[in-house]
């Protein structure tokens, strides 16, 4: 053992997501690039096996809310940051958007990142349909980037187990992801909600599985997060997601600097510089205090122990609460939760995360408010018709058949990969957009966000007077 108590066994590796997820799930995604450049070339030093610094909802949030150009903040990041790859969350064929986009759009925008400086690519889809990693992957392979493949964790009972979210679920999710060529394999577990020994019974069963390394990406909303890293560790897990502690804790990661000292002296010791980390921690506790004013303060508690009874992500709930104060019928929430496991089970048990979680939320909406299944959302409709592709059980056949009644695709469901009938879109938004897009980034802005891409582009361009980095309004 060295004297930084350098472990001589097998080191757990550490990625900070504090400059994308971190701010994401406590800031609403609004830190701004200006922001991170003062700590960068420090956080590059840190030994870090890769920092996230975008994907998930920074494009989105970028060009709608700050003004800013979404593809150069890894730019301008790589600049300053020449030793630690770039990670970034990429939602398979729905890409950094809520549809799935066609095959030109998702080739075009993964070339872009490539060449934008992404390293890393974790490829997730809401329904674990791996089918909507095809081309994404195709791309990422073909420029000799890290393929990630991730595993959307979900339950239907208390712990990992059931018909339905069970250790076999998992393992023959790895064994597939690993014969398309997995370079490491993520748990992403978006929700909070894998307990300790669940931890360590999916860890040990995935390396005893699949060669890759493994990943585990959870959140501390249920409180549970810490000691389920622990018991992954013990079972030989190779990676942790974490962030610096002003963007940890709440319904973000588990706080880096904790987890360094639990491990220091162990045989895997991170090795990361803990003096070092609290040096950098303290510089960033002024720097999280600027967006303060967006964290939720709504209570006290710091995690949110329901999630350990309904298991509803915590984004999910601030959106139906937000559907139900629209339709003064916040008084309804609780018939909602009761809603959710009945519409989730007959819409096929899909994972709770972005877009699925936001498609069966509306749906126990429209449930209660109207009737079960009276009214029915044009993304259930989608779902059923089979365009985010296939769900991990069958959808209750007169569910689809209400669904699909006059549906503009045809009433029989679609059982192909979903791109496979998506007609290309660049070419078409490249005309519309006419001389108002200057480079290839400009047309991906405005397919991915057709009319908010497009306001930011008028900003950009035409507004000369105005500032970009000026909020878009």
């Amino acid at each position: 053992m060295g004297e930084k108590g350098k472990s001589v066994g097998k080191p757990v590796r550490i990625q900070d997501n504090t400059f994308r997820d971190g701010h994401q799930s406590l800031f609403a995604t609004r830190m701004r690039t200006e922001d991170m450049l003062p700590l960068a070339e420090e956080m590059d030093h840190m030994g870090y096996w890769a920092m996230e610094v975008w994907g998930g909802a920074t494009f989105d949030t970028m060009h709608r809310f700050l003004g800013e150009d979404p593809w150069e903040r890894p730019r301008i990041l790589k600049q300053v940051m020449k030793r630690t790859p770039f990670s970034m969350l990429l939602r398979g064929q729905n890409l950094v958007g809520y549809r799935n986009y066609p095959d030109d759009v998702a080739r075009a925008f993964v070339e872009k990142a490539c060449e934008v400086g992404i390293d890393v690519f974790r490829v997730f889809d809401a329904l674990n349909d791996f089918r909507n990693f095809k081309t994404c992957v195709e791309v990422i392979k073909a420029n000799g980037k890290h393929f990630q493949g991730a595993i959307c964790y979900s339950l239907t009972e208390r712990r990992m187990g059931g018909e339905v979210f069970n250790l076999d679920y998992y393992l023959e999710k790895a064994r597939r992801l690993e014969d398309m060529g997995a370079d490491s394999i993520c748990i992403k577990d978006m929700a909070g909600l894998i307990s300790p020994y669940d931890s360590y019974e999916l860890v040990r069963g995935l390396k005893e599985t699949v060669s890759a390394p493994i990943h585990l990406h959870t959140h501390y909303t249920s409180g549970m997060a810490s000691m389920a890293y622990l018991k992954a560790v013990e079972a030989g897990v190779d990676i942790l997601d974490c962030c610096m502690a002003p963007f940890a804790l709440r319904t973000s990661q588990p706080a880096v600097e904790p987890i360094v000292a639990a491990l220091y002296g162990t045989e895997w010791d991170t090795g990361l510089d803990l003096k070092a980390l609290l040096h950098l921690s303290a510089k960033l506790e002024p720097v999280a205090q600027k967006y303060t004013h967006l964290l939720d303060t709504t209570r006290v508690a710091v995690i949110d122990v329901g999630v350990l009874e309904h298991q509803i992500p915590g984004g999910m709930i601030s959106n139906l609460v937000s559907q139900l104060k629209e339709n003064n019928n916040l008084h309804r929430l609780q018939e909602v939760y009761e809603e959710l496991p009945a519409a989730r089970r007959e819409l096929g048990t899909p994972p709770l995360v972005t877009p699925t979680s936001q498609i069966v939320g509306v749906q126990a909406v429209l449930n209660v408010l109207f009737g079960r299944w009276k009214m029915i959302a044009n993304q259930v409709k989608d779902l059923c018709f089979g365009l985010y592709g296939e769900t991990p059980t069958p959808i209750d056949p007169e569910v689809r058949k209400k669904a699909l009644k006059g549906y503009k695709r045809g009433t029989e469901p679609y059982l192909g990969r979903p791109a496979d009938i998506l007609e290309p879109e660049l070419e078409g938004v490249r005309e519309s957009l006419g001389d108002l897009a200057k480079t290839e980034e400009d047309v991906l802005i405005a397919a991915l966000y057709p009319t908010t891409g497009k306001e930011f582009l008028e900003k950009k361009y035409r507004l000369p007077e105005a500032k970009l980095g000026e909020p878009v309004e």
